[in-house]
């Protein structure tokens, strides 16, 4: 599924470095490791959707199948120790780790996480492959971000992130936070070798009970080439057009076209309102996709709306609340039909928002690679096939929807944990008529899980059991998993 890369290689070698250079040091106060296994098992050949998606890439969506995995990862602060962090320790803080998967029946090896970070007050540098969710839905209970929803494997990249900093003379009032990443995307994509460009910033209001927020979060697929299509500007010049975001021929505008934005862009417009208290957080969250500037307008009504209720009381047996509307069925209808979007798609760049054979974004989507589980019409794109084997706009071939998903995660003891998804989506397929959607496939997807941590041992377990039914597929599928806390 996931091919090591060169860099991840060396990420991995410098981790083994630094862990040898801790342990010789006698800095194991914060190590962990951990192992465990999951084991799935469907009655068809693939997972229902919420035992396979959501879960950074590593269970296999076959039929049964077994997913192991051994992770360990420390922390170290330079400098003289202090006791409780805070604002005024000027120490740097490194965290290193690397999480490695074995699946698909004991046939592939993953790197799922292999990372070095260094933090300094609200500032973190990160590189490797580490999970990370972007955007303000619950990273528990959500459906799925539309920027990046932690369903794919995470992608290796650089990443340096500002946490909500406040703005000068504001006294604390206005506060902002931002990121900004480069990535690399590899041979797993139709233009082989891409970068991948990231930045969001985000402003806040209010530091009492009631605080206002919006962002905006960019992400750039670019700079990739095949020797039988076009090679695009992988320059120094050509990310700043990137990061600019301004309209230039990159290398892949056909002579007499209009030029365009360089790469594979598009966004999410972000805003939301939370208030809390000591004892409960309410939260309502806006997302609202783009795939270009023209998605950027105040008709746009696509959107994925959130409201997350946390309990903040400790021995509560009711933890969080999740409910959210998804609707991308307008898709920029007020333009002419060649300027529609088709949200996560792109015509040079043909994997779209994709990264080794998973959505980035939201997992409601649907990509050829999940629905020819329940299409024998359709059949996921080799990318290193010849250019003419696949098509344009063609991937992401189920974008339009419109749903509801509610998720709760409770605490039925001290020791025992209960997380329940149900989601009923009705799906359009993409703007092309007479697709394999049409005119709509209603379909539903849900999951119970329940988790053990058994006392005064070092071990944890869950079950879980999902049920698909509607028009695209009726699933039944269960997985059970054995953590395993070598050391804490």
């Amino acid at each position: 599924m996931a091919k090591l890369m060169t860099m991840k290689n060396l990420i991995c070698v410098i981790l083994l470095l630094l862990l040898q250079i801790t342990v010789r040091a006698q800095f194991l106060d914060s190590l962990q490791i951990q192992a465990g296994t999951n084991a799935t098992i469907a009655s068809k050949d693939y997972q229902p959707l919420w035992l396979v998606s959501n879960r950074f890439g590593v269970i296999e969506d076959r039929k049964s199948d077994f997913s192991s995995h051994f992770r360990i990862t420390n922390s170290n602060r330079l400098g003289s120790p202090v006791s409780i962090y805070d604002d005024n320790d000027q120490g740097v803080y490194f965290s290193y780790g690397a999480d490695i998967y074995n699946n698909n029946q004991f046939k592939d090896n993953i790197v799922q996480e292999a990372f070095i970070k260094a933090r300094y007050k609200k500032l973190t540098f990160s590189g490797g492959r580490f999970k990370q969710i972007i955007g303000e839905v619950d990273p528990d209970l959500s459906s799925g971000s539309l920027g990046v929803s932690g369903n794919a494997l995470p992608i290796t990249k650089i990443n340096l992130a500002l946490e909500y900093t406040d703005v000068p003379f504001t006294n604390g009032w206005i506060q902002f936070k931002g990121l900004f990443s480069h990535g690399w995307m590899g041979e797993d994509q139709f233009m082989k070798h891409a970068f991948l460009h990231e930045k969001n910033i985000y402003f806040r209001i209010g530091k009492n009970k009631l605080k206002l927020y919006g962002g905006v979060q960019h992400y750039a697929v670019w700079g990739g080439s095949r020797p039988d299509y076009f090679a695009t500007d992988r320059s120094l010049k050509g990310w700043l057009n990137v990061v600019t975001g301004i309209e230039i021929n990159d290398g892949s505008v056909v002579d007499g076209s209009a030029p365009n934005r360089p790469g594979d862009q598009r966004g999410v417009i972000e805003v939301g309102a939370e208030w809390e208290n000591d004892d409960v957080k309410f939260q309502v969250n806006n997302q609202t996709p783009f795939d270009s500037g023209q998605g950027i307008d105040i008709r746009n009504i696509d959107r994925l709306l959130s409201l997350n209720i946390t309990n903040k009381v400790e021995d509560g047996i009711f933890k969080k609340f999740t409910f959210e509307f998804i609707h991308t069925t307008q898709s920029n209808d007020f333009y002419a039909i060649r300027y529609r979007e088709s949200y996560y798609n792109n015509g040079i760049y043909r994997t779209g928002w994709e990264y080794n054979d998973r959505i980035v974004g939201t997992p409601l989507f649907t990509n050829r690679w999940r629905s020819s589980k329940y299409f024998d019409s359709i059949k996921p794109y080799d990318w290193s096939a010849p250019v003419q084997d696949s098509n344009g706009l063609d991937n992401i071939i189920n974008n339009r929807i419109i749903g509801a998903h509610i998720g709760t995660l409770l605490a039925l003891s001290e020791n025992i944990s209960s997380r329940t998804l149900i989601t009923y989506t009705k799906n359009f397929g993409d703007n092309r008529l007479n697709g394999v959607f049409s005119p709509f496939k209603i379909q539903w997807y849900t999951m119970q899980e329940i988790g053990w941590t058994i006392p005064k041992t070092q071990f944890s377990l869950k079950a879980a059991v999902a049920y698909d039914f509607g028009d695209l597929s009726s699933n039944i599928g269960s997985m059970f998993s054995v953590q395993w806390q070598l050391r804490n």
